[in-house]
């Protein structure tokens, strides 16, 4: 049970201001923000090898900062900064691309590629992913909720914070939310749940069953996670304990705060599971760092965090830029921040404080606003198809089975789509988790003309190149079965991949062919 006085005194605090200094969300000037945050980066940075062979010194003399270190320094991706710097830290090196030796390391493999990723985490990231999250919560005060609510639980559901040791290079590594949970302030302990025991476990199965089994010892407030894990976990405890709702159980719960995919496919389901009306808020948090989170209860948009150990650089998302893979070129178009257009789809380059430099974290974004620094996610860079020229976003496939959901009145909590070779053309494999009656035939057709409408290039190559199109319509559970099964990760932050391509897309097939 959390303190009742700590949670009046943080109320209290965050409307009279009085919350630390470094919680506070301020008014910014974008640009001259973003210009001070490159510069303390170079600072810090500019005696690590990183620094002197990319010369830190000299760009921060230099008239225009910005525009200098655009210009000298290369953009990386994962394997180009892992292969030339990173591994150098992974066995242990100091002063590689930022101050010091990196002790912590997030395993994230995104939804695209077969092996992890090994991404540094600082002492200085860390602390502004809870700077973030603290300046989140502390903005609740805006929403008008009662002192209350300011001493319910918050149940953060993520990975382990028993993390993994190497000898060899001397770090810990594991799931970002596992490392962060791990270093959580003392006073913020009072409100977190499932607590540091349950934090500890690995397994997700048996880390699900103990939630399940302390749910009643808990007062919720607030549920931050991936959509699907969440929503399993509530099912859970409304089936254990034969509820209508979750909020039977824990009647105070206001807000869920969800990250990493598009909310609409999840939205209904999530109504289902509620007696009262709940918040749904945004957030943005990626391995890398912080990136932006909702703060309008009236306009699902987030808000790009300028001035939190992060500086962003765009690169328009188009056939100059990337291949046919979704691989970056070796020279792309990169744009500042006051030099972006409105509903443009961008990838995100970021330099942080924990030594990534220019680096493509596989996102892609777009501005809503560009003067209030608003964006939503439309995708991943390797979570596309465009196997004719039909240029098909993750933001189309999921307008288009939100739409479907819609009209048919149905749940669709997962899908994937395939672009396969079909005798001598091509044609896209639809798969749709949902536990609910859908004629597959119906659901094609619908999503078909959705597309059509919404993607003009997917509209040619229909009539051109794509003649097929086949539809999969599968219980949600194998979605979630094959993650754990075949990919060995499933829980936490885990996501399901929203295109499949290559091995992985093998991997499905046969998983498939062996549970029919």
């Amino acid at each position: 049970m959390a303190s009742p006085l700590l949670g009046t005194l943080v109320k209290t605090a965050a409307e009279l201001k009085n919350i630390p200094v470094e919680y506070k969300q301020k008014k910014l000037k974008p640009v001259k923000a973003q210009e001070r945050e490159l510069k303390k980066l170079l600072r810090k940075a500019q005696f690590t090898d990183f620094g002197r062979q990319y010369h830190f010194t000299d760009i921060l003399l230099s008239k225009n900062p910005m525009e200098a270190f655009r210009k000298n320094v290369p953009v990386f991706d994962y394997n180009k900064m892992h292969d030339e710097w990173w591994y150098r830290a992974l066995e242990g090196e100091h002063n590689v691309a930022w101050p010091g030796k990196i002790k912590y390391f997030a395993l994230s493999s995104g939804t695209s590629e077969a092996s992890s990723k090994y991404i540094p985490i600082t002492r200085e990231l860390n602390s502004k992913i809870t700077k973030a999250s603290i300046r989140q919560f502390a903005s609740a005060v805006r929403y008008d909720f009662p002192v209350e609510f300011y001493n319910r639980g918050v149940l953060m559901i993520g990975g382990s914070t028993d993390l993994s040791y190497s000898r060899k290079g001397g770090y810990y590594a594991g799931d970002l939310s596992g490392i962060s949970a791990g270093r959580i302030p003392k006073w913020f302990e009072f409100f977190y749940k499932p607590g540091q025991r349950i934090s500890k476990i690995k397994d997700w199965s048996e880390k699900l069953d103990e939630m399940v089994k302390a749910a009643p010892t808990w007062d919720i407030g607030v549920i931050v996670g991936v959509p699907a894990w969440v929503q399993i976990l509530l099912e859970r405890i409304i089936k254990e304990y034969n509820l209508k709702t979750i909020h039977d159980i824990w009647p105070n719960l206001a807000v869920y705060v969800h990250s990493g995919v598009a909310f609409a496919p999840y939205e209904k389901s999530f109504e289902k599971l509620f007696g009262k009306e709940v918040i749904f808020v945004e957030s943005y948090l990626a391995s890398e760092g912080y990136i932006a989170y909702q703060v309008d209860l009236k306009k699902r948009v987030m808000q790009l965090l300028l001035d939190n150990g992060i500086y962003f650089e765009f690169v328009p998302f188009n056939e100059e830029n990337f291949d046919e893979n979704g691989n970056i070129v070796e020279h792309p178009k990169t744009l500042l921040l006051s030099e972006v257009e409105e509903n443009t789809d961008y990838a995100i380059l970021l330099s942080t404080c924990a030594g990534t430099w220019r680096y493509l974290i596989g996102d892609t974004i777009k501005f809503l606003n560009k003067e209030r620094y608003e964006i939503a996610i439309t995708g991943r860079t390797k979570q596309f198809l465009s196997i004719t020229g039909e240029h098909l976003s993750q933001d189309n496939m999921t307008q288009a089975v939100d739409m479907l959901a819609n009209e048919l009145g149905v749940n669709i909590t997962e899908f994937t789509v395939a672009g396969i070779k079909h005798d001598t053309m091509y044609a896209h494999h639809w798969y749709l988790g949902s536990d609910d009656p859908i004629d597959p035939q119906v659901a094609i057709k619908k999503i078909d003309e959705y597309l059509c409408k919404l993607n003009d290039d997917y509209a040619v190559e229909r009539t051109e190149a794509i003649k097929e199109l086949f539809i999969d319509v599968l219980p949600t559970e194998l979605f979630y079965r094959f993650m754990e099964e075949k990919i060995g990760k499933w829980g936490g932050a885990t996501k399901f991949p929203r295109v499949l391509k290559g091995q992985r897309y093998e991997m499905w097939v046969e998983f498939l062919r062996s549970q029919k």
